[in-house]
């Protein structure tokens, strides 16, 4: 049975069903986004390949005017995108324009969601630990229908832990290295992200987070996000995540290494704060779960620490962020 149409029967008899749905009889789609990095793409592609899911989905952006080299290079990129060679069905979302991060990515997951009941997403820049896909397998299915639940992602920023001796977490941060979702999350999803201004004007944000350097962090993001002034998707996803109150799943480990940082990059050509090619490990099976579904406040605090409360450092981390995002711009 395939997994979308296991969803679709699943619905109709709810949560019990899906517990109780074998996980070796599942196998999301895999979708993988690409531009204009040949090495990066044929690495994460041999992880894919390790995989070997059933479907594909390859979601390309097209060359950036005056850039004679790049149309080669996207063409490269494609071919090894393509170079499947188990039992698979592959679909494609290729632009032959240049869309930019922020309409590419977010319009190429429109598409897929439009296909897919679930999907696990991973992009030219990040490797997975093979332990990620059968994280994500299993997951997907024990929270299909937990609408408490937005996402699953495969990177933890804080080294290794297990909280509560447990093979995850949740949290109320949404990282997107490596990550899983449902098309029910996806659907909360607006690119103009529409409710902001109304939502900034009651100072809801205040409520949601828990220091005032926090609030002023999102708020400047969310802000540049809706003006439209950095060129990305995921701080409307993120945006999307926390005004319906989903949480997302963090392992234990970091399963995800970007290795879209470094000298070959055109912005991102070094990184201080330890984002760069990020060591990954085993996390082990079977999972154990959480015995409750509720944020892990300790774990939330180191990322907040790390990232959100420390102005210096935090907007080191966004000018990094904008840079990365410009290299698939």
């Amino acid at each position: 049975m395939e997994w979308l149409d296991w969803l679709k029967q699943g619905k109709a008899s709810g949560l019990e069903r899906c517990k109780g749905y074998a996980a070796g009889d599942m196998d999301p789609p895999v979708v993988f986004v690409v531009f204009n990095r040949p090495e990066s793409t044929a690495r994460v592609f041999a992880a894919i390949r390790r995989r070997r899911p059933s479907r594909l989905l390859v979601i390309a952006d097209g060359p950036r005017p005056g850039r004679l080299d790049e149309r080669a290079t996207c063409e490269q990129v494609r071919r090894i995108a393509l170079s499947v060679d188990w039992p698979c069905r592959v679909e494609t979302n290729f632009s032959e324009v240049n869309l930019g991060c922020r309409v590419r990515v977010s319009s190429g997951l429109d598409w897929v969601f439009q296909r897919c009941s679930a999907a696990i997403i991973i992009e030219d820049d990040c490797l997975p630990h093979d332990d990620f896909f059968s994280f994500c397998d299993q997951l997907l299915e024990r929270y299909a229908f937990d609408e408490r639940i937005g996402l699953i992602s495969g990177t933890n920023f804080q080294g290794r832990r297990h909280p509560e001796d447990a093979s995850y977490y949740m949290s109320r941060y949404v990282h997107i290295w490596g990550w899983a979702t449902w098309a029910r999350s996806w659907q909360a999803y607006r690119l103009d992200m529409s409710a902001w201004p109304s939502l900034r004007a009651t100072g809801w944000l205040a409520g949601e987070l828990q220091s005032v350097q926090e609030v002023t962090w999102w708020r400047t993001a969310f802000d540049q996000a809706y003006a439209g002034t950095i060129d990305t998707w995921d701080i409307q996803w993120v945006f999307a995540c926390w005004r319906t109150r989903m949480l997302g799943v963090q392992p234990a480990v970091n399963l995800i290494s970007n290795i879209g940082f470094g000298t070959g990059a055109t912005h991102t050509t070094s990184d201080s704060h330890g984002l760069a090619g990020m060591s990954t490990e085993a996390l082990g099976s079977p999972l154990i779960h959480p015995e409750h579904c509720l944020v892990d406040h300790d774990a939330d605090a180191c990322v907040r620490r790390l990232f959100f409360t420390r102005p210096d450092v935090a907007r080191r981390v966004l000018a990094r962020l904008k840079r990365a995002w410009r290299q698939c711009s």
